[in-house]
């Protein structure tokens, strides 16, 4: 008897402590408050759901605790200030509402944060096709300026042969991507000599650099539109799912405890 008792009192006071500390967290996360950033909602909402399990494990221990009373034989009155099944079964029909609640505002925050990313994108393609239009205007100049490219060259061929610019020694590997460039240039002097050789030269260059930086546009779509479905999956099933266990509970709780208080005091 004493050891049921000890055991039962255990569980509940433990149950009590998850309990403050999951709403102690709660409070924790929502400092500071900042309802009207989404991305704060998304963190704040994906946080208390991957604890959304604590309070579920604290009502167990409670009501094995009372469990453990009744298949002792301490009967606890229900009438008993320090009953806890009542604000037990509340507690969880609150919770249940509440996970509930944010299934669709986390699955708008991730939509709303899903066409921001892509918005970002879109304006980075966009910056991008200025960067190529610049660097093909620039060939283009190139091309029409040889002696500026053959000046670039002989200055590229002098640094390569000292080793040094502007007084200072460069390095092995800055000294090969200065020689790659130089290489480049007189690429570019070569086609500049044949104005149709160029122009298909700069044609296959654009559509390269176009190429790449569509892939980069459809990688980046791709990535941010799964992160959105990740999450909305993860965090969308398993609010729903904590709010159905919760409204069982607390429902189903509640209508035991008043259904079996008329029945006691019959007796």
């Amino acid at each position: 008897m004493i050891s049921s008792a000890y055991t039962s009192l255990c569980l509940k006071l433990m149950g009590v402590i998850f309990i403050l500390s999951f709403l102690l967290d709660v409070i924790t996360f929502a400092i500071p408050f900042q309802w009207q950033n989404s991305q704060w909602q998304i963190s704040f909402v994906t946080t208390i759901v991957d604890r959304g399990v604590v309070p579920l494990v604290a009502m167990a221990m409670i009501l094995i605790g009372y469990w453990i009373d009744n298949a002792s034989g301490v009967v606890a009155k229900k009438s008993s200030l320090l009953s806890l099944k009542l604000p037990v079964f509340i507690l969880a029909s609150l919770l249940g509402l509440v996970f509930l609640l944010l299934v669709p505002v986390h699955l708008n925050n991730l939509n709303r944060a899903q066409a921001t990313a892509l918005e970002q994108i879109q304006q980075g393609v966009g910056q991008g096709e200025q960067q190529i239009n610049a660097f093909l205007t620039q060939l283009n100049s190139i091309s029409q300026n040889p002696q500026q490219l053959s000046g670039q060259i002989q200055q590229f061929q002098q640094i390569l042969e000292t080793g040094t610019f502007q007084g200072q020694q460069l390095s092995a590997q800055q000294l090969e991507q200065l020689k790659r460039q130089n290489d480049q240039l007189k690429g570019l002097r070569d086609l500049a000599q044949n104005p149709q050789d160029f122009k298909k030269r700069v044609e296959e260059i654009k559509n390269q650099l176009q190429t790449q930086l569509n892939k980069r546009q459809q990688n980046a779509e791709s990535r941010a539109k799964t992160e959105a479905l990740k999450q909305g999956l993860r965090i969308g099933l398993s609010s729903l799912m904590l709010a159905i266990v919760y409204s069982a509970i607390g429902w189903l709780g509640i209508r035991n405890v008043f259904t079996a208080s008329p029945k006691e005091g019959r007796r």
